[in-house]
């Protein structure tokens, strides 16, 4: 191991020998093969074969199959990428036929709840990278509904507005805890956070990084935070 001392002269003394010595070990710290084609291209097109051949028998024979044990159904055509989501919690999980989940996603049920939450998932519905689906009492995400990456769906806030309460670490109270409805054909944009009580209507957008706090009416884009309307869908159906 090089003593301290002899890394601090590199890194910071301007004689001529440490700025000598810095520059060879930036040059070492750096160099790499050339990448001849003829030899990396070849072996790069056999690392991805074998990368996702692994992740194909990974997906089929272990990750699909002990996700299913948490359900209470067994869909059809269900497809999972990136592994297994985290699931958090006790949750009740229905999915319906032809759903895209990201392994990256997190599920997580309210445990001081007095009736197990749902979460209740439709046919062909996309739930994208890193989502996060928090559920209180009830989250139903419908038909055809597409979630891009970082979706937060919050239906309970995890802490008591009292202050005194949560230094206790006591958790939010059964009021604070609420359903989260998307109807079919909702797309939600990246990054977007959808709070508990809310309801998207049918064939609405929620634009990247919204924060929705109140219900959406059908058809209509909504953005910003709070979310508002900035367009109608109508003449689009």
């Amino acid at each position: 191991m090089i003593p301290l001392t002899l890394v601090n002269w590199i890194k910071n003394d301007d004689s001529t020998p440490a700025k000598l010595s810095r520059a060879c070990y930036y040059n070492a710290r750096n160099f790499s093969i050339p990448p001849v084609k003829a030899i990396y291209v070849p072996l790069r097109v056999l690392h991805n074969a074998m990368r996702n051949t692994l992740q194909s028998f990974m997906t089929k024979v272990y990750f699909t199959p002990m996700f299913k044990t948490y359900l209470t159904n067994n869909p059809k055509d269900l497809f999972l990428y990136s592994g297994m989501p985290q699931i958090l919690g006790t949750l009740e999980i229905t999915v319906g036929n032809n759903v895209r989940i990201s392994g990256i996603s997190t599920f997580c049920g309210r445990t001081a709840a007095k009736q197990t939450p749902q979460l209740v998932i439709g046919d062909n519905v996309d739930i994208g990278w890193q989502n996060s689906i928090s559920v209180g009492t009830r989250v139903e995400i419908q038909n055809h509904v597409r979630l891009a990456g970082k979706v937060f769906l919050c239906g309970f806030p995890g802490h008591p507005l009292n202050a005194e309460q949560r230094r206790l670490g006591a958790p939010e109270t059964d009021a604070q805890a609420k359903p989260i409805v998307l109807e079919e054909d909702v797309w939600v944009g990246t990054g977007a956070t959808i709070m508990g009580g809310v309801s998207i209507g049918k064939g609405s957008i929620v634009g990247a990084g919204a924060v929705v706090t109140q219900s959406v009416p059908p058809y209509c884009v909504v953005a910003g935070n709070p979310a508002k309307v900035v367009k109608s869908l109508e003449a689009y159906q």
